[in-house]
């Protein structure tokens, strides 16, 4: 349980930017902190930079052209961001890949397995970390010898989290977990990335385009829009954010508002102005 009066920063991103094929300015000064322990949503829409952030963390641009061009990537203090992604894996930072990403020919245990090849703490503690991944996910134990690629999207999620926490790490950056998933999944996830959190004390960088499932799980949001923050705090303070409320949860004082006036009332945003 994240304790506000005690927190340790694990990651800090300093005023950075992010240039795709040495011309395309995708973040712009993008700066946060996430602390250990706890649920760090990073909030948006589609093309916002969500996913760009999490990969600049995770050093995953240069294989799409991408790099960070200014400001500094902290983890524990320590200069990451020219390290490679084994690396940071070692250091205790995962990423869970928008899209899922599992190895279809292979059966779901043998996914799961994979996520533990960088460990040398011995088959014993693998196995016991197995388990303790079916706990969580015991879905996955009843498929555990189907291939990964016949499962549907919600099995498929929880073996891309699965996989990650068989690398026993510190934080695990999680790109769009509900997407595409039924909303009664939706919720099935979130609760099992709560459940990670308290019990493992697994720290979560998330990025979501469901804002409203998201500040509920999560602890403190940033809002992301055209590569830049333009609001961030407390998630139970975001949520009752009349300007949040007004242009990403579809409500307002009045009520709930219709897409028609959403959109007309995002040309007076703030923020923008």
């Amino acid at each position: 349980m994240l304790d506000a009066g005690k927190t340790e920063t694990l990651l800090e991103v300093n005023n950075i930017e992010v240039i795709y094929n040495h011309v395309i300015l995708v973040l712009k000064g993008v700066s946060l902190s996430v602390p250990k322990g706890g649920i760090t949503a990073l909030l948006g829409g589609n093309g916002a930079g969500k996913t760009t952030t999490l990969k600049a963390i995770s050093n995953l641009l240069k294989s799409e052209r991408g790099e960070v061009t200014k400001g500094s990537i902290l983890y524990r203090g320590a200069r990451v961001q020219d390290m490679s992604p084994a690396d940071l894996v070692r250091m205790g930072v995962i990423q869970v890949m928008e899209g899922r990403h599992c190895f279809g020919h292979l059966t779901v245990e043998d996914n799961l397995l994979t996520g533990a090849y960088t460990r040398k703490d011995g088959s014993a503690a693998v196995a016991r970390d197995l388990e303790m991944v079916y706990a969580y996910f015991p879905r996955l134990k009843e498929r555990r010898k189907s291939q990964a690629g016949y499962t549907s999207g919600g099995e498929q999620q929880m073996v891309a989290i699965g996989r990650a926490l068989m690398s026993r790490p510190e934080t695990i950056l999680l790109d769009e977990p509900s997407m595409g998933l039924a909303p009664q999944l939706v919720e099935q996830i979130f609760e099992i990335v709560k459940a990670v959190n308290e019990k493992e004390g697994v720290t979560f960088l998330l990025a979501e385009q469901n804002t409203n499932v998201a500040l509920r799980y999560a602890h403190y949001g940033y809002i992301l829009e055209s590569g830049r923050v333009v609001m961030d705090g407390p998630a139970k303070d975001l949520r009752e954010n009349p300007d949040v409320k007004e242009f990403y949860l579809g409500m307002s004082d009045e009520g709930r508002k219709s897409f028609r006036d959403v959109r007309s009332y995002r040309r007076r945003k703030r923020w923008l102005a």
